[in-house]
């Protein structure tokens, strides 16, 4: 039996890898992490040549109905070349939520312009998470009012998709009245992150009211962080080994050291492990639904740790090179960190896998 990528998904990795190796230079995405929206309209636009915008989307809405892991596969090829694209929530989480609980007028309307590029949606739902004091947001009589910390892939976007307190998913246009968008700096500059805040805003509610597929699209979202993280890591522990194989130190090169050769086989030997934890994780998520919530919290929180660690000691193989602007490891260092963070930590994520496990009872 053949656990490995199919052919198809081989090329679409590589195809990826190709448009980005061409359009997204680490000078690129220096020019790009300095603006307000970071968002680069080139590289969206190399990607939407591949049909990625719509990679989600069914056929019969005009996309490609490929599955999460192939989102995984080009989420990995984003963080390898820290992309400063929309992607997580734009092309996958908010297609996911239209697709499978959406009402057929929702999905006529946004589907073909998300595939088509035209419409581009952001989406709020870390609260389904762990909430911060002050955040939330509450429906009563069709009207939000509250505030959503990291909307993801916020600059731009044509609406927001929203989970209140009960997990229940809303749509919000982005003119809507009452609704403030703050952006916010977060410690990846190449992606766009916002606040929400709403004041009475009129919401357009989701057919699924149960929480079910908030729940979906968390566990989508911890996988396509994990591929995320995969990736960045991936480019570190590369720019590490061919430093070791250039830099002098004592007439010799540092990669002849044993304790340098050390450190590289040892970020090599924690990160492989992780690429087939994620590819199953992805693979459940449409083939073993019943498996997908653990197997997404098991890829996020040991990538998340391993990552971390990939990064730090990527950057100690580098010496003080590695904190220079010039190297730029610090971008992929700050992915790694914004991955790990998001839609739960480690330590919270490990907890919900003991809860899952019964382990442990729900707090």
């Amino acid at each position: 039996m053949d656990f490995g990528l199919s052919q198809e998904q081989q090329m679409l990795r590589d195809a990826v890898a190709r448009c980005l190796a061409d359009t997204c230079p680490l000078e690129h995405v220096r020019e790009c992490s300095e603006r307000d929206n970071p968002v680069s309209d080139k590289v969206l636009d190399a990607l939407q040549g591949l049909g990625i915008p719509g990679m989600m989307i069914p056929e019969e809405h005009g996309g490609l109905g490929m599955t999460l892991l192939d989102a995984a596969l080009v989420a990995e090829q984003l963080a390898y070349a820290v992309a400063p694209v929309s992607f997580l929530a734009s092309h996958v989480l908010a297609p996911l939520a239209l697709s499978e609980a959406g009402s057929e007028d929702q999905k006529v309307r946004w589907l073909p312009k998300i595939a088509s590029g035209e419409a581009h949606i952001s989406v709020a739902i870390s609260e389904t998470v762990e909430a911060r004091d002050g955040a939330g947001v509450t429906c009563r009589g069709g009207k939000l009012d509250g505030t959503a910390l990291f909307a993801l892939d916020f600059a731009g976007a044509d609406a927001f998709l929203v989970a209140d307190t009960t997990g229940r998913l809303h749509l919000v246009p982005a003119n809507a009245s009452g609704l403030e968008k703050i952006p916010l700096m977060t410690i990846d500059r190449t992606r766009s992150v916002g606040e929400l805040r709403f004041a009475q805003v009129t919401a357009e509610p989701l057919a699924d009211d149960s929480g079910f597929t908030a729940g979906r699209l968390r566990d989508a979202g911890r996988i396509l962080l994990a591929a995320d993280s995969l990736g960045a890591g991936q480019a570190m522990i590369e720019k590490a080994v061919d430093y070791s194989g250039q830099r002098e130190q004592f007439g010799r090169l540092i990669g002849s050291f044993q304790a340098v050769k050390h450190m590289c086989a040892e970020m090599a030997a924690h990160h492989e492990p992780c690429r087939s934890l994620i590819w199953y994780a992805a693979y459940a998520y449409e083939a073993m639904p019943e498996d997908v919530s653990l197997a997404a919290c098991q890829a996020k929180s040991h990538t998340g740790d391993v990552h971390r660690f990939v990064a730090r000691t990527s950057t100690e193989v580098h010496g003080g090179m590695g904190f220079t602007d010039l190297v730029g490891l610090h971008y992929w260092f700050k992915r790694i960190g914004f991955d790990r963070q998001v839609l739960g930590g480690p330590e919270l994520v490990r907890a919900e896998a003991a809860v899952l496990q019964g382990w442990i009872k729900a707090a």
